[in-house]
């Protein structure tokens, strides 16, 4: 290849393609800093091969090589491990053009999800609950399951989904008796721990919710870790699930709502009993815990944490600091409701509007800062119920950004108290008798963004600054 891209074995001394597979390294690591995925933007890559899996499969005719490599980046201060596929083809396929990486007069090396042949082999491993066994540098070698929960069918077509940040998500068309289209995430950055997006929609599923869409099945893996005691971790690679094309996410049809000056209250009430169902359907599903003074101290205890950092970085923050403190000091007294699977990370673009199903939510992740283990945690509802609160808040101070000529405060506090109703009247809990906890989950979500802006926006700092505000406001002692 243009510089040998050959992708051999284990690098070790007693391997005589080890020059190969550095050169191969120096082509990968060019290639992955223009990918969207990689996390250490302006950053050179140092990468280290420590594991890999490879197949050979036939596809049209043709041998394609499947490879996957599992990488540490050693750029930036916290190495970060990535998952790698690629394909290795001896022909060129004028299809895949955009997702060459290297070629010589053999071989040609693609970006494996862009691959038809690379969805096969994934949808396939995972429908047939196949095992795998790779190899690795030093330690244990990698080692694949695939994870079936329904039959997916065979891959007719596929094609990268555009526009992701942190993963690779294909869309196929399937032949299969479940669902006519599925879309497989492959997770790039890769960590230890169960993925939380796959556990919680699996639980979902198979507890008969049409919340979420369904799921197909899901890859994982276990690979050499020298950091842990045991010398190996253990994650998922990829999940797959039904595709549901073609619908709007509840953030366009929130704002183009609330732009038109069109109310929004019922479909925010049917949002609340669909998040209501899903906290149900979970509370059944998978374990719940009580809400002792342990569990409590360390949730208050990430909380003020937040705040601290807000408080350093904010100065409008910093204003609001001591009134946030007191709040969080007097939800110690409160009665929490038991800990549960929740969805972690909710707002207005993880729910889709279906025609036939109504609101499906997505992408049960958790906050992406958080580590692998700590999404899976059992925690209070009401953070989902907060985070879809700010997202209506958020819609109303969009538009209050673009000079809007709309009263986006009154419709935002429509659709908020809506929601509440919706919630409310689907579980059966009043969530008005524990608005104070509610508040306290609000404000810290509201301090995330704060921080969040900062950062990234600080034009539009002053959305969460102003909800932090009316919120300590709302809780202080009346004099």
């Amino acid at each position: 290849m243009s510089a040998d891209a050959r992708t051999p074995g284990p690098t070790t001394d007693q391997n005589p393609d080890t020059a190969a597979t550095a050169r191969a390294e120096q082509i990968v690591a060019s290639w992955m800093s223009g990918q969207r995925w990689y996390a250490a933007k302006g950053l050179d890559p140092a990468l280290r091969v420590i594991d890999a899996v490879e197949e050979t499969i036939q596809d049209d005719d043709a041998d394609v090589r499947v490879l996957t490599w599992l990488v540490i980046d050693d750029a930036p201060a916290v190495p970060v491990l990535y998952q790698v596929p690629f394909t290795i083809r001896t022909a060129p396929v004028d299809a895949l053009a955009h997702a060459l990486i290297a070629t010589d007069d053999d071989r040609w090396l693609y970006d494996g999800p862009h691959d038809p042949a690379y969805a096969r082999w994934l949808l396939g491993t995972i429908a047939d609950a196949r095992s795998l066994d790779g190899t690795a540098v030093a330690g244990t070698p990698m080692h694949v399951d695939g994870q079936a929960f329904i039959e997916p069918g065979a891959v007719r077509t596929a094609k990268v989904l555009r526009g992701e940040q942190s993963n690779t998500s294909i869309i196929c068309e399937v032949d299969g008796p479940a669902v006519p289209r599925v879309i497989v995430k492959v997770f790039r950055v890769l960590h230890h721990g169960e993925n939380p997006d796959v556990t919680t929609q699996a639980a979902l599923s198979a507890g008969g919710s049409l919340r979420v869409p369904k799921s197909v099945g899901a890859l994982a893996g276990s690979w050499s870790d020298v950091g842990r005691s045991e010398g190996t971790a253990h994650g998922h690679l990829a999940f797959a699930q039904e595709f549901l094309p073609g619908l709007d996410d509840a953030w366009r049809v929130a704002l183009a709502a609330a732009t038109d000056g069109v109310e929004f209250t019922d479909q925010a009430r049917a949002l609340g009993a669909a998040v209501a169902e899903v906290h149900a359907t979970l509370a059944t599903a998978l374990p719940t815990v009580e809400a002792g003074p342990d569990e409590v101290g360390s949730m208050l205890g990430s909380m003020r944490q937040r705040l601290d950092t807000a408080a350093t970085e904010v100065p409008a923050i910093a204003e609001h600091a001591d009134a946030v403190r007191a709040l969080y000091a007097m939800t110690e007294e409160l009665d929490w409701p038991r800990l549960q699977r929740i969805h972690g990370d909710l707002h207005l673009g993880q729910a889709l509007l279906s025609p036939e199903r109504g609101w499906i939510l997505l992408d049960f992740e958790g906050e992406p800062l958080r580590p692998m283990p700590e999404r899976s945690r059992p925690d209070v509802p009401l953070r989902d119920v907060a985070g879809m609160l700010r997202s209506f808040d958020y819609v109303a101070g969009a538009l209050a950004h673009a000079d809007e000529p709309v009263d986006s405060g009154s419709w935002a506090h429509d659709a908020r108290q809506a929601f509440l109703d919706g919630y409310v009247a689907a579980s059966g809990e009043d969530l008005r008798a524990a608005r104070a906890l509610l508040d306290a989950f609000e404000v810290d979500k509201a301090v995330y963004e704060a921080v969040y802006e900062a950062r990234n926006r600080p034009d539009w700092v002053g959305i969460p600054v102003a909800a932090v505000g009316r919120l300590v406001d709302r809780s202080a002692p009346a004099a």
